[in-house]
């Protein structure tokens, strides 16, 4: 028989998804019905760093609250549904992640989803600020590389912008850079890792394979193409789904990944060290991803771009005209709102 008292501990033996402290944070989830969001959210009601978890959508979150909370972990979990149901799904939250939005869909870019999504992160944004101004914030929502300017220009609206509280999650770029190395390589995935800087679409994504751990090389040809790969890995899997959706699960993995390493830090664990894209004055963009020391207030320090190759410094003043853009997109676009 299947006993309670033989039943393993539920663990995702890769790195930091588990955790052996307990908190009582709770977490917000903007889009927990959707292709994202109910994978991350799962992830999360595995987490006993999770005290609360208060997930919103549009449609189906009382179904998808419901369904999660039969799992035998210790998080309460709720769901709203609703604009006239966002005010409540926020307050008391310490942590809110969003991976509200439209997916991409094959023939689009990152940009394409720029007027849906803009207008879907704004409003949460906004509800944010009144409902959790002290939340740390995890933006999902492509183009992440306008999304977090928005986000930003909102808080700023309501006095209440803390530049270490608000994240643009680019760790998918990181674990895919981790995964693609260790399979060129033979190596474990789960000790490898690769950090990502720049952005989070196209060649914005830049993967610093010279400061990765274990030390690996590569010949200049196969590193140039291990770095594309790593680039366009979001429209590798596009087209593989052909036409069904985009990174869903992969997302939500990275997602609760850097969900539990905020979590970790706010819990009072040293050395935690995750990459976000954050308001940064490390290169001439006003936001750029690094690595970053996290603590109890959230960034706690950049760390930099770190010794660069000559190939890496390319790709990193490449990725400087589009950053710029994107992010001059993000902030125009809330100083147009009425």
């Amino acid at each position: 028989m299947f006993s309670r008292i033989a039943r393993p501990t539920i663990s995702i033996a890769a790195r930091s998804l588990t955790t052996s402290s307990q908190n009582n944070a709770k977490v917000a989830v903007l889009g927990a019905s959707g292709g994202i969001g109910q994978p991350l959210s799962l992830l999360l009601k595995n987490s006993p760093l999770v005290g609360e978890l208060s997930l919103f959508d549009i449609a189906h979150t009382p179904g998808v609250a419901a369904d999660l909370s039969h799992i035998e972990t210790r998080a309460r979990v709720t769901g709203y549904m609703g604009p006239d149901q966002l005010n409540a799904a926020l307050k008391g939250c310490d942590v809110v992640v969003i991976p509200a939005g439209v997916p991409r869909k094959p023939g689009m870019t990152r940009d394409d989803l720029f007027n849906t999504n803009a207008t879907i992160v704004a409003t949460l944004a906004d509800a944010c600020a009144r409902n959790c101004p002290e939340a740390i914030i995890c933006i999902i929502a492509n183009p992440v590389n306008s999304t977090i300017p928005i986000t930003s220009e909102v808080m700023k609206k309501y006095g209440v912008y803390n530049p270490n509280r608000v994240f643009g999650v680019t760790t998918l770029d990181i674990v895919r850079a981790n995964a693609f190395v260790a399979e060129l390589k033979g190596l474990d995935p789960a000790r490898v890792n690769v950090p990502v800087i720049g952005g989070h679409a196209g060649k914005t994504i830049i993967p610093l394979i010279s400061q990765a751990t274990p030390k690996v090389e590569f010949p200049a040809d196969q590193l140039s193409a291990l770095t594309a790969r790593i680039q366009d890995a979001g429209t590798e899997v596009v087209k593989a789904k052909a036409g069904a959706g985009s990174a869903t699960l992969s997302m939500a993995y990275a997602g609760a990944r850097f969900t539990f390493s905020i979590l970790d830090a706010m819990n009072g664990k040293e050395g935690v060290v995750e990459c976000a894209y954050v308001r940064s004055e490390e290169t001439e963009c006003k936001y750029f991803s690094t690595p970053l020391l996290l603590g109890k207030q959230g960034i706690e320090k950049n760390l930099g771009l770190g010794k660069l190759t000559a190939f890496e410094e390319n790709l990193v003043a490449d990725a400087i005209g589009e950053l710029k853009a994107s992010i001059k997109k993000g902030e125009d676009f809330v100083a147009n709102l009425k």
